[in-house]
Parts: structure tokens; C-alpha cells; sequence
């Protein structure tokens, strides 16, 4: 199966895995062919994309890190914290207790899955960013923290509070929130309560361990120092903030925001290695850069060549160079075959964009 954006999705297109809506439910089952009224629901509900089974990808296997309604049902259980933190409800640490036990269960599946890379592109599929963000960095950190080798207790704490890293911004005023210009340095210094909101927030009787709760407050710090809310460097941040503010920053440079665009995986990923040091604990951004894949497979990508393809594989050590099965040269079908990024011949060719 391949990945085909949301705006390229036609009329009898056989659908390559089920979809689920955003409260858990499933929606289309796989091998749906899509009709006009199943595209537009889809459109409806701003996924990015979906996966579809076609002759030339039919053998190409997808193996999501997570189950697609485990992923969802945690969504919808960390909304429900936002909206019941927001206005004070009781209900907000039965919510919790939920979040533990969701947080625990995708520790479980990552296990499972720990020799996968990571593929950010198909756990982006709704435009309800707070709550994908918040799953998406939980998700990312506890790849992270396998890959660091912690104890199973130490990657659900993890994971808890990366899901809650940005719970503070409920206190936070919503027109700055949403606001799609550049920020005030006064609406700035709001936004940068958040971290410390937050962390106060949950020490109120939710049964948070004390890492979780230094993860929430320090995933905005810098490793080299300038970060908020306490301008600390190097080993001085936990442990939890050094991962967690990784993953935050790469979900979110990958995200579409009300002030610019989503940048490209592989562009997120530049970012991120070449901040080494600077933002990022180095032992963080070495694991990271081998767990997450830019380009992940089912993609499809068009080459520095004019070549375009659908991703394959991807290799750990060489994460910007994966093997494609090429169907296409400068806009014409060919007969496929594949072109492998890592191979000496193909050094000068890149990838030049995702399709």
C-alpha cells in the first residue's frame, strides 16, 4: 500500500488500511473502494491522507508503531483532560487515571514494535492539533526512551508526561493561543507560563510522579541555556524535558499552525540535527535520528533526478537515504523498479519532495 494525500484521493481508489474517526470509532474498513461521498467525508474531516492498495504497492507492507484506535481513543482521553482541566471539573482525575493506563498500553505496543521506525506521516491525520500533538509527542518520546534502553516504569512516566507537557496552556488566554501573526514579547511571556502552569497544575492530587512532573516543566528549556521557564543547561534538565522537548519541537515543525506551514519531515529533521548541542541533548538527537524516519515508507517521493517512487525501506544509519521503487521519470510512467538512496552509485541523487 502507498500513502496518497487527501487532495490526489479518486473515485474507486481500494483503501489500504481502516480509518478511524476522531473519537476511536471505525469509520471505513480496509479494502473500502472509495466512492464521491467517501472522499468528501474524508476531506470533512481534514485527514492528511490516507493509505490506499494499488498493483504497484500492493506487496509493500505498512506496520504502524501503534494501534490506529489506541492512537485515537487516547486523543479523545486527553481532550477530555484539556476540557475538564480548563473548568476545574472532578472528572478531570478520573480522565487521568484513563491517560495512565492508555499511556501504559501504548508503552506495551512500542515494545512490540521497537525495531520499527518511526512513520510521523500516518499519525497525522486530523487538524485537531492540541490533542494529535499531545499523542504524537507522547508517542515520539517513549520511541525515544526504548531507544535510550529506560525501564518500563521510567517510559510510562515518560510517556505521561509528554501526553500532558503542554496541559498549562488551558490557562493560557486563547486569542494568543490561535493568534496567526507573530506574537507581542508581552503575549510571548504568557505563552512561556505554560510550562510551569502546567507542572503546578498537575502536582494538585492527580498522583503524578515527581519525573513526570520535572518533564512537564522543562521540556522547554535549551541545552545550552536561554530556555524557560528556569534558563537551565545541560544535565541540570531532566531527563524527561531533554527527550521530551525533542519530539515536541519535531512534531511541531511538522504540523501546519495558524501562522506558517508544515515543514517537511526531512526538513524537520536538518533542523533538528544541526541544533545539536545548542536546543538538544546530543544523546537524545543520535537516537532520534535513527527511530524516526523522514521519509517513511508507502511515501511517495520525487528525486533530485526527476525520478519519482514510493519509499520502501529505510535504513537506521542513513535515515535520509531510503530505497524506492520508482514508477515514474519526469512525469511519464515507466516499468518499476528500484533505486536504492544508500547504494555508492546513487550518493548524488536526493530527495527532492514528498508527493
Amino acid at each position: 500500500m502507498r500513502f496518497v494525500p487527501t487532495y490526489c484521493l479518486r473515485e474507486g481508489m481500494i483503501l489500504g488500511d481502516n480509518l478511524y474517526n476522531n473519537y476511536g470509532d471505525l469509520m471505513l474498513t480496509s479494502g473500502t473502494v472509495l466512492s464521491h461521498e467517501y472522499v468528501k467525508a474524508i476531506e470533512r474531516l481534514q485527514y492528511n491522507g490516507v493509505y490506499i492498495e494499488d498493483d504497484i504497492s500492493k506487496d509493500i507492507q505498512i506496520i504502524n508503531i501503534i494501534n490506529d484506535s489506541v492512537r485515537a481513543q487516547t486523543v479523545k482521553g486527553i481532550k477530555d483532560i484539556f476540557i475538564h482541566c480548563e473548568k476545574g471539573s472532578p472528572e478531570a482525575k478520573t480522565d487521568i487515571k484513563s491517560a495512565k493506563l492508555q499511556i501504559e498500553n501504548i508503552v506495551d505496543q512500542i515494545f512490540a514494535n521497537k525495531h520499527l521506525m518511526v512513520n510521523m506521516i500516518d499519525m497525522k491525520v486530523f487538524d485537531d492539533y492540541t490533542y494529535y500533538h499531545s499523542v504524537n509527542v507522547a508517542v515520539l518520546s517513549i520511541v525515544l526512551g526504548v531507544a535510550l534502553e529506560l525501564e518500563r516504569d521510567q517510559l510510562c512516566n515518560l510517556g505521561f508526561a509528554a501526553l500532558l507537557h503542554d496541559i498549562g496552556k488551558v490557562f493560557v488566554n486563547k486569542d494568543i493561543l490561535n493568534k496567526p501573526g507573530k506574537l507581542s514579547p508581552a503575549e510571548f511571556e504568557e505563552i512561556k507560563t505554560h510550562s510551569l502552569l502546567g507542572c503546578n497544575h498537575i502536582k494538585k492530587g492527580y498522583g503524578v510522579s515527581n519525573s513526570s512532573y520535572m518533564g512537564i516543566l522543562d521540556h522547554h528549556e535549551k541545552y545550552e541555556g536561554g530556555g524557560y521557564p528556569n534558563n537551565l543547561k545541560g544535565d541540570k534538565i531532566s531527563w524527561y524535558g531533554r527527550i521530551i522537548a525533542v519530539a515536541d519541537v519535531y512534531d511541531a515543525l511538522t504540523s501546519d499552525r495558524p501562522y506558517r506551514k508544515a515543514m517537511l519531515p526531512s526538513d524537520a529533521m536538518e533542523y533538528i540535527m544541526a541544533s545539536t548541542m545548542s536546543l538538544f541533548d546530543p544523546k537524545v538527537v543520535e537516537v532520534f535520528v535513527k527511530k524516526i524516519a523522514p521519509y517513511p515508507i508507502g511515501t511517495c517521493v520525487r528525486l533530485s533526478n526527476g525520478l519519482t517512487g514510493i519509499v520502501v525501506e529505510n535504513y537506521e544509519e542513513l535515515c535520509m537515504r531510503p530505497r524506492v521503487r520508482i514508477f515514474m521519470d519526469h512525469g511519464e510512467d515507466v516499468e518499476p523498479y528500484e533505486m536504492d538512496l544508500a547504494d555508492y552509485q546513487s550518493l548524488n541523487i536526493t530527495v527532492f519532495e514528498i508527493v
